[in-house]
């Protein structure tokens, strides 16, 4: 997943079916991942993984839904950051 971008992988995360799909030049390619596999567009969220850092950051331009009250790049809802950080660490930190 790291070829597109090398240091950092741009994801979108389903927080229902608690999957993700990496690696894409945008979070709008990996959203359509998950959405030609049936995921809805509620529940993809965007996201960065950084590897070296092992970190996750919760800005994408998929995440501006004022709608689902987040009119922000950044995923505002603590709750949705923590279902987001818990699907992608287990599955792409070497240490989970």
């Amino acid at each position: 997943m790291l070829q597109a971008l090398e240091t950092y992988i741009k994801l979108a995360v389903d927080i229902q079916r608690g999957i993700l799909a990496g690696g894409g030049a945008l979070h709008a390619d990996c959203e359509a991942v998950l959405l030609e596999d049936g995921s809805r567009q509620q529940d993809i969220w965007g996201a960065d993984w950084n590897p070296s850092a092992h970190q996750v950051t919760f800005e994408s331009l998929i995440n501006i839904r004022p709608r689902q009250n987040n009119p922000s790049m950044e995923i505002l809802d603590s709750t949705i950051r923590e279902r987001v950080a818990g699907i992608v660490r287990p599955l792409l930190s070497e240490d989970a």
